[in-house]
């Protein structure tokens, strides 16, 4: 099955928003699918350009105005390219303000740059394509069944996962063939996967990144994201981490931040009932996309975090559907108990551990239950995603699920 044929999960959600706002902005890393994406809502009526085309970004740079030009609605690919073409879409949106007038993809998050933000803002809204979710790969266009657990009463959750009827894999096989189409659906090998993914790191760092910011040691770069496939689900402390590889710690953060702004690196927030202090606590990080963080590690096979990688890309999925309004975040006690992962959703709180074992013990409950304890009046049940065969209760407040039977 080609990737043109498998449905994604934010397609209805894109769908709504053309027909209310004037510009929709769709983001994600290269290569998860926007181009095909877009191109599936084109119609007759809709003039397509690319801005990977040479042609096409000189005229954005030199004649922006005659290039939006005429009553057709326009879908713009790659606009982060030439980011000077906002002013001149948002001076045609102020004289000719239609709904889904303009579709605009980007391979970096337009959020995150300052001036595309301001220029767009009330006159755009933002959807994020994330790499494929399992299910999606699959050929259903959904992701895991986080909002069913908010949704039924505890005592329906078993039957509820049985009902999902998912089949059964092996969770390394997933982690290295990742999310992006190319690499998850059209490569049978680990080592033609191993050939894409060389090919997309080389691309990243010596295009994409290039158009974001002028990096000139391209070996300090790739240094840098290997050191940080080897910290999936750690916390951030990046003068420890310039330190093991010879970097100082501005720049660092400066790497840190264009991987994130490429929708490559992603930081989740610790959990705190105060907002504040969910700003200042260090996050913990992860790869937006396991296939290409175990490329980068260089191991022979995937670890465990990578099953908690593989668990936060189906979280981001379902956040950013356009349909949910959860938030994540993982927690961790001034003590250092921890729990992988928080969804905050409509006032309630669901905590979920995740170990790559194939038995649970109760010792596996025990950071679930603190956080429980510590929010009584509005924690769910926890989930301890494991790599077993059965969905069963750990006592009266966790509940172990095989992780194919959630994503």
């Amino acid at each position: 099955m080609t990737q043109d044929a498998l449905p994604r999960l934010v397609a209805d959600s894109l769908a709504e928003h053309l027909r209310l706002m004037p510009s929709v902005v769709v983001t994600g890393a290269r290569q998860t699918g926007k181009s095909t994406l877009v191109r599936e809502l084109q119609g007759a009526e809709r003039r397509y350009i690319t801005l990977d085309d040479a042609e096409a970004l000189g005229a954005a740079r030199t004649e922006p105005e005659q290039i939006l030009a005429g009553p057709r609605p326009v879908t713009i690919d790659e606009v982060q390219r030439e980011p000077q073409l906002m002013l001149a879409i948002k001076r045609e949106i102020d004289e000719r303000r239609a709904a889904g007038r303009f579709l605009l993809t980007g391979s970096a998050n337009l959020l995150l740059m300052k001036s595309v933000s301001e220029t767009l803002a009330g006159r755009a809204s933002y959807l994020t394509l994330w790499p494929m979710t399992r299910t999606e790969q699959l050929g259903l266009a959904r992701c895991g069944v986080w909002d069913q657990f908010f949704e039924a009463p505890p005592q329906d959750w078993l039957e509820m996962l049985g009902a999902q009827n998912l089949p059964k894999e092996d969770w390394r096989a997933l982690a290295r063939r990742g999310g992006f189409p190319p690499a998850a659906i059209q490569m049978r090998t680990d080592r033609e996967r191993a050939i894409w993914f060389d090919g997309y790191v080389r691309t990243y760092l010596e295009r994409d990144l290039q158009s974001l910011s002028n990096i000139s040691a391209l070996p300090d770069f790739r240094r840098l994201m290997q050191a940080v496939s080897l910290r999936v689900g750690q916390l951030v402390n990046q003068t420890a981490l310039g330190r093991d590889i010879g970097m100082a710690q501005p720049t660092v953060h400066r790497y840190l931040n264009l991987l994130e702004t490429s929708y490559l690196l992603v930081r989740l927030p610790a959990y705190a009932v105060n907002r504040n202090k969910r700003l200042i606590k260090s996050p913990k990080i992860y790869w937006s996309d396991s296939g290409i963080a175990w490329h980068l590690s260089q191991q022979p096979e995937p670890q465990g975090a990578l099953l908690e990688n593989l668990v936060l890309q189906d979280l981001l999925a379902w956040r950013d559907s356009g349909s949910s309004s959860g938030e994540l975040f993982f927690w961790r006690s001034t003590l250092g108990e921890e729990v992988d992962f928080v969804i905050e959703s409509g006032g309630r709180l669901l905590p979920i551990e995740v170990k790559s074992s194939r038995r649970t013990r109760l010792s596996d409950t025990k950071h679930l239950r603190t956080f429980i304890g510590e929010y009584p009046e509005r924690s769910l049940p926890g989930l301890l995603l494991y790599d077993g065969e059965r969905a069963e209760w750990i006592g009266p407040d966790v509940l172990a699920v095989p992780w194919w039977m959630a994503f």
